[in-house]
């Protein structure tokens, strides 16, 4: 009884985690290409938790047909919310991207720590 609803939500979990280690990394590594990839993968867990989210075991596609109850399609509305997300997902990558080359030519490293020792 306990493991299949562990099975039943094992998406959850993995999205929970991917979501954690991507934080993890965002806040203690102090080089910004490593920052930008804890960010992407926080993205893509969002991602992942939201495809889960209107996932069905027997779903169909959405499309109307007559006599057969709406209940057994699968929701659209997370599918084009990712879509949309992937879009801003990758510009703001390449914008954080961009941020780093200036930093990079600014203080010549990438590392934030070493970047603040110099300016002091």
């Amino acid at each position: 009884m306990v493991w299949n609803t562990l099975a039943d939500n094992i998406n959850y979990a993995v999205a929970m985690v991917l979501f954690c280690i991507g934080f993890y990394t965002l806040i203690i590594r102090s080089n910004l290409i490593k920052k930008i990839i804890g960010l992407m993968v926080m993205q893509v867990s969002v991602f992942f938790f939201l495809v889960s989210v209107g996932y069905l075991d027997a779903g169909r596609a959405p499309i109307v047909v007559p006599g057969e109850p709406p209940s057994a399609m699968v929701n659209p509305l997370p599918q084009a919310m990712i879509l949309t997300a992937i879009v801003i997902a990758v510009s703001t990558t390449a914008l954080f991207l961009s941020l780093a080359l200036r930093f990079y030519r600014h203080y010549g490293t990438l590392d934030m720590d070493k970047a603040k020792e110099d300016q002091r």
